[in-house]
């Protein structure tokens, strides 16, 4: 089985991140990517000089329309971009993306997110707090996702993941 298929709604601060740790990692393909708000040669741009994380130590370029981007020993990401405003309008399956990491802070509840799902996505990641989606956090309730029922679920706020792990082991938390 290959890599998982990724794609990613949103590509400010927390999307490119995603990018980077995909690329940098190297467990998963990022297919896709959608920003109606971003072009690609900005994509390019932004994702190469981070004022956080400092220059990407890989190459970014835009090539025929696509965003790709490597990192030394590792799988080049050849990547198709889109500019929908409307999550349900963006070809996912076509791309070949299964999982979505909705990253624009926009689409947090799980009517709004689940548009992804009519692209032909089959799981969505919010990158934020919802009000409504199941919300997991590494290390502290994970154990309780069931992936055959949980296609659209909330990875919680930052902070959240800071504290949650850290709050578990001192106070034992269930």
């Amino acid at each position: 089985m290959g890599k998982p298929k990724v794609g990613i709604n949103g590509f400010g601060r927390i999307g490119r991140l995603v990018l980077r740790a995909a690329v940098e990692k190297d467990n998963v393909e990022v297919v896709s990517i959608n920003d109606p708000f971003i072009n690609l040669e900005y994509m390019v741009y932004m994702f190469n000089y981070d004022s956080t994380h400092g220059r990407f130590k890989g190459t970014v370029k835009a090539e025929g329309g696509k965003l790709v981007v490597s990192f030394a020993g590792k799988s080049t990401h050849t990547i198709t971009v889109h500019s929908s405003k409307d999550p349900a309008e963006i070809p996912w399956a076509a791309d070949g993306a299964e999982i979505i990491v909705e990253s624009t802070g926009v689409f947090t509840k799980m009517e709004k997110a689940s548009a992804h799902l009519k692209g032909g996505a089959k799981k969505v990641i919010i990158t934020a707090p919802s009000a409504d989606a199941p919300m997991f956090v590494m290390g502290v309730n994970n154990d309780k996702y069931d992936k055959a029922k949980d296609n659209i679920i909330s990875n919680a706020s930052c902070t959240t993941n800071c504290l949650a792990p850290l709050a578990k082991v001192c106070f034992v938390l269930e």
